[in-house]
C-alpha cells in the first residue's frame, strides 16, 4: 500500500497531455461469481488511501453510509463501495480511498488497491458507445497488456456515485431557483457543451436551459472536436466564420478519446478557433488542476456542481 500511496503523491503532476492516471482496485465478486472485476478511479480524485481507522456510525445517516472517521483534524464520511457498486467481498476490507472532488471529501471502503496504470483516454472506450453503461460507469479502459480481453477496467463515474448517496439535483435545484440567469450569446450562436458523465450533463442541462441559452451537448472531447470541424466547415460553406455558429465551448476535464485539457489546447492552437472562449466544467478540484486549466488557455474553471457561480463565470467569460 505504501508504494502505491508514493506513486500518488509523486504523480498528481502529471499535466493534459491526453494521458491520465488510474487507480486500480477491486471490491469483490460482483455479477459473475468468483470472480472480482477491477475498477478504477483518476488519480486526480484521491487524497490518500489509508488503513480504515475506527469508524463512528451516525444515526439517520443515508444508505451506504458506515459512519465518519477523524482523519487529519477532519470529519470524513465513510461510504461502503463494494455495497453500492453490488460487490460482496470474500474478506472483511482493510483500506479506504479518501476522495477530493465536486466540492466535497468522502472516504471509500475497497476490497484492495492493486496498481496505478497511465493510459492514454483513447484507450478508454464510453459506456454508453459500448452498450455497456450503467449507472454507476461512465466508461471502459483497456490495459496495453491485455491480449484476451481478461484486463478490461470498470471507470466509476464519481458523479453518479456522489447523486446516488447524497443526491444533489434538490440542492441544484434550488441554486438555479436563486441564479440570476441574464445571460446574453450572439443570435445564432450556441454554448457547445462536452461531458461524459449522464448525472452531469443532466445537472448541466437544465442550468443551461435555466438560462434560456441555446446549446449542444456531447458526450466527450472527441465529440466536441468533430462537432468544432463540422460547425467551422458549415459557417465556410455560409461565408461565415465559427464565431457565428458558437459562442462558448463548456468542457468537462476527465472524457474518453480526448480529454478537456487536449480539446482547449487544440481549440486555442487552431486560427480558426482561437479567440472562441473555453470554460472548463469539472469535479477535480485544487490548485493543481486550475494551474493545468490555465496553462492550456481555458478562459475560465468551475468545480461541479455550483449553478450560480457556473453561470457568473458564462457571463464574464462572454462580456470578456
Amino acid at each position: 500500500m505504501s508504494s502505491v500511496q508514493h506513486e500518488i503523491d509523486e504523480r498528481t503532476s502529471l499535466t493534459g497531455s491526453n494521458k491520465f492516471e488510474l487507480l486500480l482496485f477491486r471490491l469483490g465478486n460482483g455479477s459473475i461469481p468468483e470472480q472480482s472485476e477491477l475498477f478504477g478511479i483518476n488519480v486526480f480524485k484521491v487524497r490518500e488511501i489509508v488503513t480504515i481507522p475506527t469508524i463512528t456510525p451516525i444515526a439517520g445517516a443515508p444508505q451506504f453510509s458506515r459512519g465518519v472517521v477523524r482523519l487529519r483534524e477532519q470529519v470524513i464520511p465513510v461510504f461502503d463501495l463494494p455495497a453500492i457498486v453490488g460487490c460482496q467481498p470474500e474478506k472483511e476490507p482493510t483500506l479506504m480511498i479518501v476522495t477530493e472532488y465536486a466540492r466535497s471529501t468522502q472516504a471509500f471502503i475497497v476490497e484492495s488497491v492493486e496498481d496505478i496504470v497511465r493510459l492514454e483516454w483513447s484507450q478508454v472506450i464510453s459506456a454508453e458507445a459500448s452498450d455497456v453503461a450503467g449507472s454507476l460507469v461512465t466508461s471502459i479502459a483497456r490495459l496495453e497488456d491485455d491480449t484476451d480481453g481478461s484486463r478490461l477496467i470498470q471507470v466509476l463515474d464519481v458523479e453518479a456515485i456522489l447523486q446516488k448517496i447524497s443526491p444533489m439535483q434538490t440542492k441544484h435545484d434550488d441554486q438555479l431557483k436563486a441564479v440570476d440567469h441574464s445571460v446574453q450569446l450572439k443570435p445564432g450562436t450556441i454554448i457547445l457543451a462536452a461531458d461524459d458523465s449522464i448525472v452531469a450533463r443532466s445537472l448541466m442541462q437544465k442550468a443551461l436551459e435555466t438560462m434560456d441559452v441555446p446549446f449542444e451537448m456531447v458526450k466527450s472531447g472527441k465529440e466536441a472536436w468533430d462537432r468544432l470541424n463540422d460547425l467551422a466547415r458549415a459557417a465556410e460553406a455560409e461565408g461565415k466564420t465559427i464565431y457565428d455558429k458558437v459562442s462558448l465551448v463548456l468542457s468537462d476535464l476527465e472524457m474518453p478519446e480526448m480529454d478537456g485539457f487536449t480539446l482547449t489546447r487544440n481549440i486555442k492552437q487552431d486560427s480558426r478557433f482561437n479567440r472562441l472562449p473555453v470554460v472548463i466544467h469539472s469535479s477535480l478540484s485544487g490548485a493543481t488542476n486550475e494551474e493545468h486549466v490555465r496553462r492550456v488557455g481555458a478562459d475560465g474553471y468551475v468545480v461541479k456542481f455550483a449553478a450560480e457561480e457556473l453561470t457568473t463565470t458564462i457571463r464574464n467569460v462572454l462580456a470578456r
